[in-house]
């Protein structure tokens, strides 16, 4: 079992981290406010794009609509690599946010195909990528264990700005469009209905329109079986 990285002394620190927490950052003390990120629900990709869409990164979330990022390979190109690799894998389709927290960690987290906190992609472990990009409102950030090299397939994303976690995670990009939708995450730790990516595209593949999950039938009563007439 993985564990997460002590960003601080545990007795400087808001909230515990456990002995056997999650992978993913832990709370440091309370920063500034930040204005958000504006968006426009009915952008498009190609608007929202601009003249890199290899590095848009585009994630369909069951939260209503579609969040745009901007990657950064100027500044953490390995692992954009790895993200945009298991995009194109649809490693990422499916995959809940595990990890949703308000306050002191302020973000969304997810990529973990377990839905735990602790699995990860079949891909090699990614290297530190510290850079100068900070934790502000709409930042990607790689989540990672106590071994700074250990990046792989989860990522979170900030809800608001948190400076101490800076040059301790790798951000690698930021939403441009769609922080409404990350807004509406579900919360927990983890959730108890979660948030999912239905589908995760790079912007370059030419992705199609955003379409909503399908919405499950409601189950039947007990003993009851469902009957079809004639047409």
């Amino acid at each position: 079992m993985r564990f997460v990285a002590a960003l601080a002394a545990a007795a400087a620190m808001l909230i515990a981290v456990p002995a056997a927490a999650q992978k993913g950052p832990a709370a440091k003390p309370e920063v500034e406010t930040f204005k958000g990120v504006a968006a426009d629900p009915k952008a498009s990709v190609a608007t929202a794009v601009g003249a890199d869409p290899e590095n848009t990164w585009v994630l369909d979330l069951s939260t209503g609509g579609r969040v745009m990022i901007r990657l950064r390979p100027d500044v953490a190109p390995k692992m954009v690599t790895q993200v945009k690799t298991l995009t194109r894998r649809k490693f990422y389709d499916g995959i809940i946010f595990h990890r949703v927290i308000d306050g002191p960690e302020n973000m969304a987290q997810g990529g973990d195909p377990t839905g735990t906190g602790t699995g990860e992609s079949d891909l090699p472990d990614v290297p530190a990528e510290f850079n100068n990009l900070p934790h502000v409102r709409g930042a990607v950030s790689a989540a990672r264990t106590q071994d700074v090299n250990s990046a792989n397939s989860q990522f979170f994303i900030m809800f608001g700005p948190r400076l101490g976690f800076d040059h301790d995670y790798t951000v690698f990009g930021r939403v441009v469009e769609g922080m409404q939708w990350v807004d509406k995450i579900e919360r927990g730790e983890p959730p108890a209905n979660p948030t999912r990516i239905l589908h995760a595209y790079i912007a370059a593949d030419n992705p199609p329109p955003y379409q909503a999950a399908p919405v499950a039938a409601p189950a039947l009563p007990e003993g009851e079986t469902k009957v079809t007439l004639p047409q």
